[in-house]
């Protein structure tokens, strides 16, 4: 556990909907950001949910909601000023990260963890050089695209085969796998339509050869034993993607107590240099005793809904604990597991069958997102398991996911 200089906690917290109210604005409200308002209102806290659609799933649960454009710097300061937030809590990455400087320098709110936290890592350019350049990590190799050619030429030195992300996106939206040039060009489509922003450029990496992929949660708190910032670290955990995006996770991830070492040590870095308090989702490469840095994202991760059966506190509770000052808790109860439920089709207001028996798997658990729309391979809901080891609780979690059946 590090340690670094005192900061400020506010004490009291306030009840919602009172003069004396605790507020804090979620910046975007999907299942992650829904999680979060949840562990907020717990503490009493009053909860303002935005996103860019209206009906997220935060905003079915908030005290109030606004649907806006979060890239339009003017808007964005105008609905943080109207609403006067205690805290800022960005969810999402497509966001005018110039209003949150503006809006903390100003003092009218604290955003989590910091501006530059969020303005480094909601673009793949900032923290991959951060971490590499600055930090001297290990990373996979990589280079900057800012045009069709300029990829097309950073292919030809990463080497193929390869990877062609945006620089801002999530959830492996935009990513494509190249094994040959002639996939380049639809590659760079890709990316220009499925990135959060249309920003013209790109990141190619090179491949890795690894293990396996673990998200180290990382969070940076008020330590209330030494009276300063603490580095606390949750148990390990491995998942499984399908074209970028996550469909499985487990925890604790198994590994070599060096590699486990050197991963701790890796997301300590990346977070001290970033900031402020929050939870970080770490994502790193582990060969045998080696580890390689890959992203980090500044807010819960998504794979990390596994520790709302395999934790005491979720990752959702964490966050929340640790904006408030509140003591840090990373014990692991039970080996747990989870698995998506996607949609096989597009269409508003689709229903769910199989909950009940999907639920009659002892051990687990089913979160129905409440997303008011669908798209074919949209994520809609979770299915969370624990058991003996990881792997009964990952067969049971997939085995549950499999009996939702996602209807009209």
């Amino acid at each position: 556990m590090s340690a670094r200089t005192p900061v400020p906690i506010k004490r009291r917290i306030g009840t919602a909907n009172t003069p004396g109210s605790t507020r804090v604005m979620l910046l975007g409200s999907g299942e992650l950001g829904k999680e979060v308002a949840i562990a907020f209102q717990r503490l009493g806290v009053e909860v303002v949910a935005v996103d860019r659609y209206r009906g997220a799933p935060a905003q079915q649960v908030a005290h109030r909601a606004y649907t806006i454009d979060m890239s339009d710097e003017d808007e964005l300061i105008r609905i943080i000023r109207r609403e006067q937030p205690d805290y800022v809590v960005p969810e999402i990455e497509a966001i005018a990260t110039k209003a949150l400087r503006l809006i903390q320098e100003e003092g009218t709110s604290t955003v989590i963890p910091t501006p530059l936290a969020v303005q480094l890592t909601m673009n793949r350019e900032g923290i991959r050089r951060l971490a590499a350049e600055e930090l001297g990590i290990a990373t996979s190799p990589y280079a900057f695209a800012y045009s069709r050619e300029e990829m097309k030429q950073a292919a030809a030195e990463v080497g193929l085969p390869c990877v062609v992300k945006p620089i801002m996106s999530s959830s492996g939206h935009g990513q494509t796998v190249v094994n040959s040039r002639d996939e380049l060009d639809a590659a760079w489509d890709h990316a220009a339509a499925d990135g959060r922003v249309n920003m013209q450029a790109v990141i190619v990496e090179g491949f890795v050869d690894f293990d396996f992929e673990i998200t180290l949660l990382t969070v940076r708190a008020y330590g209330h034993q030494t009276g300063r910032d603490a580095t606390y670290f949750c148990d390990p955990i491995g998942h499984r993607q399908q074209d970028g995006d996550y469909i499985a996770s487990w925890q604790p991830q198994p590994m070599s107590p060096l590699a486990l070492e050197k991963s701790q040590d890796i997301a300590a870095a990346i977070t001290s240099s970033l900031g402020g308090h929050g939870i970080f989702g770490v994502e790193l490469f582990v060969k045998g005793d080696e580890v390689i840095f890959s992203e980090v994202s500044p807010r819960p991760h998504d794979t990390g809904l596994v520790t709302m059966a395999s934790q005491r506190f979720s990752e959702f509770e964490l966050h929340a604990r640790t904006v408030l000052g509140l003591p840090i808790d990373t014990t692991l109860l039970f080996p747990g597991a989870s698995a998506v439920v996607k949609s096989p089709r597009a269409g508003k207001g689709v229903g769910f069958r199989g909950v009940a028996d999907a639920m009659d798997i002892p051990g687990t658990d089913v979160r129905l997102f409440g997303k008011p729309a669908a798209t074919v391979g949209r994520r809609l809901g979770v299915v969370v398991a624990t058991g003996e080891d990881v792997h009964e609780a990952l067969r049971k979690a997939q085995t549950a996911a499999k009996r939702i059946r996602v209807v009209s």
